[in-house]
């Protein structure tokens, strides 16, 4: 009988999990945006995980300026968060936290927005003519 879901995957769920709380209530750096954590894989042998990102800038930032003060934030608390995450996940080994931005969240709005407009462009060219119907006389 095959399991359903894999050990990898589990601790994958457990972690983004805790570190959506452990970055809500322990980082207090002002420059950290608010993020949102999308995804987390962790390796086969648990030695890393890979945790992707998405951020919202605060206040004046850009999105650029808010992406790369986020993840310089959450790289160098990556030790006290995975600290943190070992105390509440009984692992024999934490795995290593790399941070990385989601760029699928941008590339599905991308993505979006060119198929809205495609279908915007097909329904303007649709559209009868409401005169040509009229039988000519």
């Amino acid at each position: 009988m095959a399991r359903e879901f894999k050990r990898t995957d589990r601790v994958s769920d457990q972690i983004q999990r805790d570190l959506a709380m452990l970055i809500q209530r322990e980082i207090k750096d002002p420059r950290l945006g608010m993020v949102t954590i999308s995804y987390v894989k962790v390796s086969k042998d648990l030695g890393y995980s890979d945790v992707y990102i998405t951020v919202m800038p605060l206040g004046d930032q850009t999105q650029e300026l808010a992406l790369e003060q986020s993840l310089a934030v959450l790289n160098h608390a990556a030790g006290f968060l995975r600290k943190e995450l070992s105390k509440g996940i009984k692992l024999r080994v934490m795995p290593q936290l790399r941070f990385h931005f989601d760029a699928s969240v941008d590339r599905g709005r991308r993505l979006h927005s060119l198929i809205e407009q495609a279908y915007q462009q097909e329904q303007k060219r649709v559209v009868p003519d409401t005169d040509s119907d009229k039988p000519e006389e």
